[in-house]
């Protein structure tokens, strides 16, 4: 495991939820927190919320709620954006643990509209997700979501190529986003993958989809087992 004097003991696992049932077996599994999205086939898109609600209703644990309307990570005009603070604010409202998001523009985050989303859902925390690895300068984008107080989550995944590579850029990362910022850990995470970022890097926070499911749905034995394996690594 990595020496960094800066990693506590504290290991995450969120794992992506679609419907009540996925966020029961994640919960029973042993899993830390939810990301609830509908359209897990292209990458998640905001879920209704009712389901929201009785996720929440069901479960204890914190839940992370996706705001995206549409493919890419962009908008499409005025009434996508008033969309998406409508359900901000109707999130806030809920008192769910933080919301999902990732909007860029010229190939770097799209501040304005980032700030005018979070500003409908002051009280919650904010995840910026694998839109962040779609941006030209990953290092600009950080500096400036650091001056976000509410963001305090980057979805990540290091780029192309070999995970040996990817782990090297997510560490570096994690460097410059901290402390205001902790990096998650996600896309095509496997226990192999926990194993290998646990061991060479100081992030300890997971985000997994298809590795906690078994024919498109979340499983709470897969769950566990990405849960035993990350206790194991402390």
């Amino acid at each position: 495991m990595s020496n960094d004097p800066q990693k506590n003991q504290t290991c995450l696992l969120e794992v992506i939820a679609c419907t009540v049932e996925d966020a029961v077996e994640a919960e029973r599994g042993g899993a830390n927190r939810l990301e609830i999205i509908s359209r897990f086939d292209v990458g998640g898109f905001t879920p209704s919320i009712d389901l929201v609600k009785e996720i929440k209703a069901k479960i204890s644990l914190p839940l992370r709620v996706m705001l995206r309307e549409s493919e890419g990570y962009g908008v499409s005009g005025e009434a996508e954006i008033e969309k998406l603070c409508a359900a901000a604010s109707e999130l806030d409202e809920i008192g769910v643990d933080g919301i999902v998001l990732g909007f860029l523009r010229d190939d770097g985050i799209d501040f304005e509209l980032t700030k005018r989303v979070l500003a409908n859902a002051p009280n919650l925390k904010a995840t910026f997700h694998h839109g962040f690895e779609d941006a030209t300068d990953k290092f600009s984008v950080i500096e400036k979501l650091k001056r976000i107080l509410q963001i305090d989550r980057i979805l990540a995944h290091g780029g192309s190529g070999e995970w040996t590579k990817k782990i090297l850029r997510l560490e570096d990362y994690a460097n410059a986003a901290q402390p205001e910022i902790k990096i998650l850990a996600g896309g095509s995470v496997d226990l192999q993958v926990i194993s290998m970022v646990c061991a060479k890097t100081s992030i300890m926070e997971f985000h997994v989809g298809r590795a906690a499911r078994m024919n498109g749905k979340v499983e709470s034995t897969r769950v566990a087992m990405l849960t035993r394996a990350l206790r194991e690594k402390l």
